[in-house]
């Protein structure tokens, strides 16, 4: 009696899976109109579309339940067309150059080991995404990137000498392989409870499937990926606690301007010093304005919002 209990238990969800995505396959096949944000509508193709591109940047997606996947590209979108709605009285065309294409798409392939354009485009063709679409979505956040550069560029604090002297101090460099998790809190809720949620979720789903649920990094739609950074770029504090943890061990929460930081240390490596000090510098100075500009973009996102009228269709 118990395994013919367990066979029906079997059977009646394998068919409510299997119903659920006919159901969604069906409706995307329609184009229904799914969100109403502001006046941008948000359909079923538009959904599937997204699901495709984050699985295109993130295979791991595909571990996820279906209804969480299209959970991410549901809000996925909606950031990509609050950005729009923002931009399109301040800027007189949502366009960007062929070059200037060409050079956004591979850095943002660029963790997945694609090196040109031709191997992008046969990578994105297995996925099923048009040219168009890729390019509308790296153009909406190149302005939007350029729009929060305007904007806030003046508000970036780097000390060039305190880094020109962190560069020359020692002999040798740490240098950390990282991922992220940026997190906001709902109202009422406190640190520790979003910590657990998500520590929950990683037990569960891993790290790279917890940040393109819960992220709200740019670095989400990859898992979170941060790529080998240097100790010299690293703010003070932050060092601190990721010098506290073993490899793969996660950092207690850390307050960053516009949300929480959670760090993963998936690597380390002690590498000698044969660098060029200007080239470094550069390189380190990109790196903390792009953190600065990123913290400064969801600050932004958060407050514009709460104007914006999301109705579900």
């Amino acid at each position: 009696m118990i395994k013919v209990y367990s066979i029906k238990i079997i059977i009646f969800f394998v068919v409510f899976f299997f119903s659920f995505l006919i159901k969604f396959t069906a409706s995307t096949s329609e184009n229904r109109i799914l969100l109403k944000v502001n006046n941008e509508l948000i359909t079923t193709i538009d959904i599937l579309n997204e699901i495709s591109y984050l699985k295109s940047v993130n295979k791991n997606i595909n571990n996820l339940e279906n209804q969480k996947i299209i959970e991410i590209a549901r809000n996925s979108l909606i950031k990509d067309k609050i950005k729009k709605i923002t931009l399109l009285p301040i800027v007189k065309k949502i366009e960007i150059s062929d070059d200037d294409f060409n050079r956004i798409l591979i850095s943002n392939y660029a963790n997945k080991g694609f090196t040109n354009i031709e191997e992008i485009f046969a990578h994105l063709k297995k996925y099923n995404i048009k040219p168009n679409l890729i390019r509308n979505k790296m153009t909406i956040n190149a302005i939007w990137s350029q729009f929060i550069y305007d904007k806030y560029s003046k508000n970036i604090k780097i000390d060039t000498e305190k880094i020109k002297q962190d560069i020359q101090k020692n002999e040798n460099q740490t240098e950390y392989l990282l991922s992220e998790i940026v997190f906001e809190l709902k109202e009422e809720q406190t640190i520790n409870e979003k910590f657990n949620i998500i520590k929950n979720a990683i037990q569960k789903n891993g790290f790279e499937n917890t940040a393109l649920i819960y992220s709200i990094s740019r670095t989400s739609t990859s898992g979170g990926n941060i790529g080998w950074v240097s100790e010299n770029s690293i703010d003070k504090k932050i060092l601190n606690e990721i010098t506290k943890i073993n490899i793969n061990d996660l950092t207690k929460p850390l307050v960053i301007p516009g949300g929480y930081l959670i760090l993963k240390l998936n690597e380390k490596k002690i590498t000698k010093k044969n660098i060029n000090l200007d080239d470094e510098l550069k390189k380190i100075i990109e790196i903390k304005t792009n953190k600065q500009l990123n913290q400064f973009s969801n600050i932004f996102l958060n407050k514009i919002k709460k104007d914006i009228i999301i109705n579900e269709l």
